[in-house]
């Protein structure tokens, strides 16, 4: 017999759906982790094995986060890292990450993953590409079955060293043979394309400063070859154009371009350093573009242009990027925040035509289509984000897609006052737990608490790990 699941009583279900529905009354009905109907609690069935009565909250899709690196969890806040821009901010962390072992790697993910099902997050794409000290892959997919959450990692790799006109230290880059090698043994092993996977592998050379042509050249076609996605950092920094055009003569989307890095099977994190033509060539060759506004605020990257992504028809998700760049894996937060980044864009755009007063700042009247919404938002964080990562069975909630959703107790200090359009006062009151996470049918956050394992023992264990880590370089 199908294990099945109800959710009834919702104030409000936010579908996501074609229609893009918002049902007072809502919930929902599952089998073996597969939505089979989602409407008002009257049409759906009566029982379940498991019933959630989510009477004063609000249900949404469950977040879609297109870019992490769950190890750095080891490294918030480390003070040598504190106050920099992207260059010499890795450069302050290559050796300590270079340091994670097997243990440090399960309990960061363990750590990133947990934080992330608090805030909503189901799906996570997580992109790890230094393997030294015995850290495989495969730890943080253990790690990830055992919390319950639906997760894409990537065989990540640098391989350009210092030695070889790279960033990052020799010692900390693998040879290419042996990163080609073992991205066949994970993609082999743990790959899974099937409706409601819980596992995907993604290729994913780290940056254009810290692989060479040929590795990016042969990962792409390995990727092709097997059928799964890729992905790298680009146009994050100035700095990153500054090093293709003196190093290739080219921008970085061009030079990416001439590597077969575009595509439907592509995306990129960060995107934002791009002009309007580079926009128009991620639209037509369908390449995604993972957005990450708290970690671009926190290393001074810049402001990705969202809304003209958005209206080209670029696909475009968010992600929290590393808990080194961001202290945090808080998708709602993320959410929040690439509203009020896109708000502060259009705010520091020229003004049109002369001042009539020179105390008078520059004037934008509201235009439809400029002021990122509550709604477009959250698109970014589920549908958004599904569509980046390749899957048309998460970030909306109706018939054949995926159990994955979470709740939020409505009758909180964060909402109170802020009812009258529950679903904006999800992005524009302040960010607050879920009450409850649900990912393939399976409860991983009840009553605001993780639910699939004891963390108490999780974050002592990371605690050590982590001061021990840094003071060992």
């Amino acid at each position: 017999m199908p294990q099945t699941l109800l959710l009834k009583n919702a104030d409000m279900l936010v579908t996501m759906d074609g229609d893009r529905r918002e049902i007072p009354g809502g919930g929902l009905y599952a089998e073996d982790g597969i939505l089979k109907k989602v409407g008002v609690t009257e049409d759906l069935p009566e029982n379940a094995d498991k019933v959630i009565d989510a009477s004063g909250q609000i249900v949404l899709p469950g977040f879609v986060n297109t870019h992490h690196h769950l190890n750095q969890t080891l490294t918030r806040n480390l003070p040598a890292a504190q106050n920099n821009n992207l260059f010499p901010w890795l450069q302050a962390h290559y050796r300590i990450w270079a340091k994670t072992d097997p243990d440090a790697s399960r309990a960061s993910t363990l750590i990133g993953l947990a934080e992330l099902a608090l805030s909503g997050c189901t799906t996570v794409f997580d992109h790890t590409y230094l393997f030294q000290s015995g850290n495989k892959v495969d730890y943080q997919i253990e790690a990830a079955q055992e919390l319950g959450v639906r997760f894409h990692a990537s065989r990540g790799s640098m391989s350009l060293g210092e030695s070889k006109g790279g960033l990052p230290p020799d010692d900390c880059v693998e040879n290419e043979e042996d990163i080609l090698k073992d991205s066949i043994r994970v993609i082999d092993r743990y790959h899974d394309a099937s409706l409601g996977a819980m596992t995907r592998i993604v290729v994913a050379p780290c940056s254009p400063f810290s692989v060479s042509e040929d590795l990016l050249r042969e990962s792409a076609r390995l990727a092709r070859d097997k059928g799964v996605m890729l992905h790298t950092h680009l146009c994050e920094t100035l700095d990153e154009e500054r090093y293709t055009l003196e190093r290739f003569g080219k921008r970085p989307v061009e030079w990416m371009e001439g590597l077969d890095w575009t595509g439907p099977d592509v995306w990129y994190a960060h995107a934002i350093h791009v002009d309007d033509d580079e926009i128009r060539l991620f639209a037509n060759t369908g390449c995604g573009a993972a957005h990450c506004p708290c970690s671009n605020m926190r290393l001074a990257s810049g402001i990705a242009p969202v809304k003209k992504y958005m209206a080209a028809g670029v696909k475009v998700g968010l992600g929290v990027d590393g808990s080194a760049s961001n202290d945090g894996s808080n998708m709602l937060m993320e959410v929040r925040q690439a509203m009020l980044l896109a708000r502060l864009q259009l705010g520091l755009l020229p003004p049109e035509g002369p001042r009539k007063h020179a105390l008078l700042p520059p004037s934008h009247p509201l235009r439809a289509g400029e002021w990122m919404t509550a709604r477009e938002a959250l698109e970014l964080a589920t549908i958004g984000g599904a569509s980046v990562l390749g899957r048309d069975d998460v970030g909306s909630l109706e018939q054949g897609k995926c159990a994955d959703f979470f709740t939020l107790d409505l009758n909180t200090l964060q909402f109170a006052g802020g009812l009258h359009d529950p679903v904006a006062a999800v992005v524009f009151c302040a960010p607050q737990a879920a009450k409850t996470t649900v990912i393939n049918g399976q409860i991983v956050v009840e009553e605001g608490q993780i639910a699939t394992m004891e963390m108490g023992p999780v974050i002592e264990a990371h605690n050590r790990l982590s001061l021990a880590l840094a003071s060992s370089v």
